[in-house]
């Protein structure tokens, strides 16, 4: 009998992806660890491995495909003897996507992954990935729903474009991103005066006004998956949270000398940076001060038995926090080889989830383009975020009441009020500031 190929659940808290890219066709042999496919996450794209061994009957969801649902049928494999010309597309269920439910199909049940103890998983017999039958937007017999894909649609809302006006150029008529982007803004039904609305008739306020700029004076580009994962996310931490800062100046001149004289006494080829000598001193400071490695929740403060420092590293579209896990226990040598992999692999977005997450604290450093001073976003649920600025030559006084010259830099602290206070913080930065002016402390 057939066999199913469903969009894989590629990280806990994932319920949809995007078919970026196939890499089989129909009618390709594909055998079990074979890679199938590239699903685009909201942080990642990551590569899907065939788990059963077939010929690649149909595929039902085409490349760029968003929204597609965890466990939603996107291809199907003809076991071995059987014909894959003899799969018709009404044996097989289809895939949907989130913005192409229907509102009037009722949720499936946890036979199909919707829920259930097992976390999502669909339920398998005898090897086959079984699944309820949900019936796609736009396509199928009597339907006379519009066909266009979730790009296409949300494109036509903020230009709006009445999509019955357009004919589509993708598979079996379907209106594809091309079709809208060729449209001219009030093409066919008349064009809404105020704000657009979405495909499910919601107001979308953030839509620039073509009363205030001309639409032929600015380029739009729909959001990607990171970047609306991290907009949504850093609004709730922003108006979730209850944060407070906390900022204090740091001379760098001693620990400038003894990255020197590491990395002159370091093999060939390990170049330790000031970044990976701020991770360590953090993980030392959470070590020494472990109320401040800290997450809150509501059922009490969960406290951190190691300290795992999450670094912002700055990609396309969006932002990303590798995990250097244990990082008060490693040494600078191999703190120094895994960030270089890790910030390597985010910046193709090629990280795992395991990777960007189970941080309890995180570190941004701005300081190489220059910024003096900035507060971050706390990156829940970690209860504490520090952002680093750039070491500069400040006139400095010193207790013998003299004035000298020292490389000094600014970090601000951002702390969850609900787990730390403002005394708890302080004493956090003092033993950072500790760790920082005084390296050798680390080796101890």
């Amino acid at each position: 009998m057939p066999i199913n190929i469903t969009m894989p659940a590629l990280s806990p808290t994932m319920e949809e992806g995007t078919l970026a890219k196939w890499l089989v066709k129909p009618g390709d042999e594909v055998n079990s660890g074979d890679v199938i496919a590239e699903i685009e996450t909201d942080k990642a794209t990551m590569e899907v491995e065939a788990v059963d061994e077939g010929t690649v009957a149909q595929i039902l969801v085409d490349e760029g495909t968003e929204g597609v649902q965890v466990n939603a049928v996107i291809a199907v494999l003809a076991e071995e003897g059987e014909d894959a010309g003899d799969i018709k597309m009404s044996d097989t269920p289809k895939a949907t996507t989130k913005a192409e439910k229907a509102p009037e199909e009722p949720a499936t049940e946890a036979s199909n992954g919707a829920g259930g103890s097992d976390g999502g998983a669909a339920k398998k017999s005898e090897g086959k990935v079984a699944s309820t039958p949900v019936k796609l937007q736009g396509v199928g017999e009597g339907d006379d729903r519009i066909k266009a894909s979730p790009l296409a649609r949300r494109i036509a809302a903020l230009k709006g474009i009445d999509l019955s006006s357009l004919k589509g150029s993708g598979p079996h008529g379907r209106i594809v991103k091309k079709d809208v982007e060729g449209a001219q803004p009030g093409q066919g039904a008349n064009a809404p005066s105020g704000a657009p609305a979405s495909p499910d008739g919601l107001i979308l306020p953030q839509v620039l006004d073509d009363r205030v700029y001309d639409p032929d004076s600015y380029e739009l580009k729909p959001l990607d998956g990171m970047r609306k994962t991290v907009a949504r996310r850093l609004t709730e931490s922003f108006m979730q949270v209850p944060h407070f800062p906390l900022t204090v100046d740091i001379e760098l001149d001693h620990l400038l000398a003894a990255r020197s004289g590491i990395n002159k006494a370091a093999p060939e080829g390990v170049k330790v940076s000031v970044n990976d000598m701020l991770i360590k001193a953090s993980a030392m400071a959470l070590l020494e001060v472990p109320e401040c490695n800290a997450s809150y929740t509501d059922k009490g403060i969960a406290y951190h038995k190691s300290a795992h420092v999450s670094v912002a590293v700055a990609v396309d579209g969006g932002l990303i926090t590798p995990v250097i896990f244990s990082a008060g226990k490693k040494g600078l040598h191999q703190i120094s080889d895994e960030m270089k992999d890790l910030a390597a692999r985010a910046r193709d977005r090629k990280l795992k989830p395991q990777e960007y997450m189970g941080g309890t604290f995180s570190l941004s450093n701005l300081g190489m383009f220059g910024i003096k001073n900035f507060a971050s976003i706390i990156n829940p649920p970690e209860g504490m975020i520090m952002s680093v600025g750039t070491g500069e030559k400040r006139p400095v006084a010193r207790e013998d009441g003299t004035l000298g010259i020292a490389t000094v830099m600014s970090v601000t602290l951002t702390c969850d009020h609900r787990v730390i206070g403002g005394a708890e913080g302080a004493k956090w930065l003092q033993a950072f500031k500790r760790y920082v002016e005084t390296p050798e402390a680390m080796l101890l």
